[in-house]
């Protein structure tokens, strides 16, 4: 086939295709003209495609028959349109059926560190078992600690705790599914504060651990709770299926706690953000901290406003019936 001479007889009918497809309003006489050059560019794009054209041509037409089967079709349903729902409805609903393993995370993870704390600020051979010597502890206590928040540039600090958070976060929950790693990651963060915290404390710098601690920690650590819940959740989902299989429950439930593993990659920039530029600022202790629980109050905010009332409209966080497949019936 000569794809040239084949072009330039053809050529007019595709740029009223496309002139059609462009039109806001069409008329009946437009719609059925529509019609007739969509099915004359389809049988153009087989015939092409049997002769093994030239790949950028295959390409113009089906990305123009795309557009001219949307119009015919009436589908409006877009990219931007996907990640609206994702955004107002499919993620803050799969956050808010999580709520309960992210409270039960917290609660734990709080009780651990208090305990860890409270050991460690009586316990002095545990002091420099963990930390060295009196002058090591000395330094932790006095500069150490501080000086993590001002080792680098504001920028490069807050990118580097961003993704070093985001992949904690995801792995959470993409690794929640064995039940074991997220009780590790819970602890061992949780055992991490809480005996550097008894420390400061036990040396009168109390008010310094809280200060650099919560202006960032109030967003991030909510963030740690809410993947560890997700990674429960996704766990106990093949343990107790239900009605369902365990192959389908845990189908059903990664989707949607792969969509809040992104969702976090977002709130975990904000509270990188504030860690690298608001919590060694020298903003007075009560202004950082502020700004802390603001985020932290905007994030809970969208999950109760969006989540709550679209969990109860039937929304899970899964794809759409028809990206997710149909799902087999059962009884009960």
């Amino acid at each position: 086939m000569d794809v040239d001479a084949f072009r330039a007889v053809h050529e007019q009918e595709w740029a009223r295709l496309r002139a059609l497809v462009a039109t806001r309003h069409l008329s009946g006489a437009q719609a059925d003209e529509l019609v007739v050059l969509y099915q004359r560019t389809a049988t153009h794009l087989s015939s092409l495609r049997s002769a093994q054209s030239e790949p950028v041509l295959l390409d113009e037409l089906s990305t123009l028959l795309v557009r001219a089967r949307a119009r015919l079709t009436g589908s409006r349903y877009t990219a931007w349109r996907q990640v609206r729902h994702f955004a107002v409805r499919g993620l803050p609903a799969a956050l808010w059926r999580v709520r309960w393993w992210a409270l039960g995370a917290a609660a734990a993870s709080t009780l651990l560190a208090v305990a860890a704390g409270v050991w460690m600020a009586g316990n002095p051979a545990a002091q420099a078992s963990l930390f060295g010597s009196d002058e090591d502890v000395r330094r932790l206590v006095e500069s150490d600690f501080a000086g993590y928040y001002t080792e680098y540039g504001n920028a490069s600090f807050a990118g580097r705790v961003w993704t070093n958070n985001a992949l904690v976060a995801a792995t959470c929950i993409v690794l929640g599914v064995t039940g074991v790693f997220v009780v590790y990651a819970l602890a061992q963060n949780a055992l991490n504060v809480g005996l550097q915290g008894g420390l400061l404390i036990e040396h009168g710098r109390g008010e310094l651990f809280f200060g650099l601690i919560l202006p960032h920690g109030l967003l991030e650590l909510t963030a740690v709770f809410v993947a560890a819940g997700a990674g429960l959740k996704l766990f106990w989902s093949w343990v107790a299926p239900g009605a369902r299989s365990r192959a389908q429950a845990l189908a059903t439930e990664g989707r949607a706690m792969v969509g809040v593993a992104l969702g976090l990659v977002f709130v975990l920039f904000v509270s990188g953000l504030v860690e690298g530029f608001v919590t060694p600022s020298p903003l007075p202790t009560w202004a950082r901290i502020g700004i802390g629980a603001l985020a932290l109050a905007a994030f809970l905010a969208y999950v109760v406003l969006l989540g709550r009332p679209a969990a109860r409209a039937g929304e899970t966080g899964d794809l759409e019936a028809r990206y997710a497949g149909d799902a087999v019936p059962v009884s009960g």
